[in-house]
């Protein structure tokens, strides 16, 4: 990948939340630049947390003031909060699209700055709102349109993509009538490009959650479930960026 520098213009309004970011490599200019993890989606991105896990990985990999990472996420949420073009399979527009995306480039460019970046790496955990509400027929233009939004907007078109892909929770499509959809179009994504990949999570939802109660393929992680998430966003992230380098 050429190195760049990325501008970022958007709203700031990152104060008002609370972000996980590398600080000590916010604002350096390192001759080769710096890795920027980009992690959003709803509740089992919200349950996951870098610092367990995942930063500690590509801090090894990279060294501490080689990264940037930020979180951004919140529970329940469908992919039309961050995909600004999303219509239903009906083909009707919601008044307000994009907005968590706008909460989460806030906080990026607030930690990115004037940095120099080698790497942008998007990790998306998401769906479960979305087969619920029996949404499957646009997910896969929406995912597609999710990155290519984030592509445009930061100016690169070769942003690695890390999907996790919804879990074993409802395979018989009971309570989320679109669930094994959405699985598949997470990996049909993920398989159709080079800079894409998928994590399975079908065996993080046993165990105790981070309440120390016992689950048994719950809709969220265990505790443990959360730190293995971690590990193999990492693995795949940085294995799509050494394969750019």
């Amino acid at each position: 990948m050429n190195r760049k520098q990325v501008t970022l213009v958007v709203s700031f309004f990152a104060a008002m939340f609370v972000f996980v970011v590398n600080k000590t490599c916010s604002g350096m200019d390192s001759e080769q630049g710096v890795h920027l993890f980009i992690l959003s989606g709803q509740s089992n991105m919200q349950g996951h947390r870098p610092q367990e896990a995942f930063l500690p990985a590509v801090q090894k990999e990279f060294g501490e003031k080689g990264v940037i990472v930020v979180q951004d996420a919140l529970g329940g949420q469908p992919i039309q909060r961050w995909y600004k073009m999303w219509e239903s399979p009906e083909g009707e527009r919601p008044k307000t699209t994009g907005d968590l995306y706008d909460r989460l480039m806030s906080k990026v460019s607030a930690a990115v700055g004037e940095t120099k970046l080698a790497s942008i790496t998007f990790i998306w955990m998401q769906g479960e709102r979305d087969a619920k509400m029996k949404w499957s027929a646009v997910y896969e233009q929406s995912l597609r349109g999710l990155h290519q939004q984030l592509c445009d907007d930061l100016n690169d078109e070769d942003i690695g993509f890390v999907i996790g892909r919804l879990s074993d929770f409802d395979l018989s499509n009971k309570r989320y009538p679109d669930w094994t959809a959405v699985r598949e179009i997470q990996v049909k994504v993920a398989d159709s490009s080079p800079m894409f990949r998928w994590v399975d999570t079908d065996d993080l939802n046993d165990g105790l959650n981070r309440a120390g109660r016992p689950i048994a393929n719950d809709l969220h992680y265990s505790a443990d479930g959360y730190r293995v998430l971690g590990q193999r966003f990492a693995k795949e992230a940085i294995g799509l960026v050494k394969s750019e380098q």
